[in-house]
């Protein structure tokens, strides 16, 4: 430990040691520490007489250990480790200023537990840093999240209220079995009883879950992460087949997998099998695909891949022609984001 450390700190650390190394011995405890056996008993006597109960115990198997009647530890963070978390809240575009949102309410009661010189430096960075807003995100409720997360650990099956992106809505049980977040959006990835089939949810549109009795046990070899991004291509209103002038390899590794499943026709040529409730969105993304394809399935997106095409044109044209006005409403423009709106 470095040998400027404060006595605070040196005593904030002792406790650290002996939350996790019941039985420490004094000696240990100054190696440690960095000191005197002597010097770490003085830490161990400043931690009594701020009211921790730290016992201690004589013989071969002795040492010090917590006793009963510690309800809450301090919060025991390095500078470095305080800032990290600032940073993190800012790097998902909390305000971590706002002290009726519960991260802003939940940051600041980390930095009042700091020692005086860490929280110092944490509030001067979430005060003075603006984190940039993330329009793509959607944060959903902390409660609902919880239970969902709750329900996955316990393996619970659950009834949800949903609310769809067309303002439709439904009730029904899935086995939830992960909670994964995607660029900025939570999604529960489970098995639907009513559809019969694996289905991915937003968790901002979930407007009530109720936990059931019944369990479950998810696919042994589950991988949260990639069943979502296999899954944001299927189930959708609007089937959709392309074929592309290119190799499959090439293609898996400029195409996000919310476009569909790539299968290789040819060492040069891929089919791209896939649906979407957003063909707009859909042909936006085909149209920067570095090689020729063809729509070869789905009416809807053929007609919105051509009004796409349109405005490209019109745009090329004439500086006077406006690509927004050729073939779509002006105020659709505002909804569309960055990731696919799943």
């Amino acid at each position: 430990m470095n040998s400027d450390a404060s006595p605070t700190a040196r005593a904030l650390l002792t406790l650290e040691l002996v939350q996790g190394s019941p039985g420490i011995t004094a000696d240990r405890l100054a190696d440690k520490l960095g000191v005197s056996e002597r010097a770490a008993r003085r830490y161990v006597g400043i931690l009594r007489e701020a009211g921790i109960p730290i016992e201690s115990v004589r013989g071969p198997y002795g040492g010090y250990r917590l006793g009963r009647g510690l309800r809450l530890p301090p919060l025991m963070f390095s500078a470095i480790e305080a800032l990290g978390l600032v940073m993190a809240v800012l790097d998902g575009h909390h305000d971590p200023r706002d002290p009726t949102d519960p991260v802003g309410s939940a940051l600041g009661k980390l930095v009042r537990a700091l020692p005086e010189p860490v929280a110092a430096q944490a509030e001067a960075v979430r005060r003075a840093t603006a984190p940039a807003p993330d329009r793509a995100a959607a944060r959903p409720d902390p409660e609902t999240t919880t239970t969902l997360v709750q329900a996955c650990s316990n393996r619970r099956r659950v009834r949800l209220g949903y609310r769809s992106e067309a303002g439709s809505e439904w009730t029904g049980e899935v086995d939830p079995w992960a909670v994964v977040v995607r660029h900025g959006r939570w999604y529960l990835l489970c098995w639907s009883h009513t559809a019969d089939a694996r289905r991915a949810y937003r968790i901002d549109r979930v407007r009530e879950v109720e936990v059931l009795g019944d369990t479950f046990n998810p696919p042994a070899d589950l991988d949260p992460i990639a069943t979502l991004e296999e899954h944001l291509a299927v189930g959708w209103e609007y089937e959709v087949e392309v074929v592309i002038d290119a190799p499959a390899d090439t293609l898996k590794r400029r195409l996000p997998c919310a476009l569909g499943r790539l299968e290789p026709l040819d060492a040069e040529t891929t089919r791209l099998v896939g649906s979407t409730g957003n063909p707009w969105w859909y042909a936006e993304q085909l149209a920067a695909i570095p090689a020729s394809f063809r729509i070869v399935g789905g009416p809807e997106l053929q007609h919105t891949a051509r009004a796409v095409g349109q405005r490209l044109l019109a745009a090329s044209e004439s500086p006077a022609v406006s690509a927004v006005g050729v073939g779509r409403p002006r105020n659709r423009l505002d909804e569309e984001v960055r990731h696919r709106d799943g």
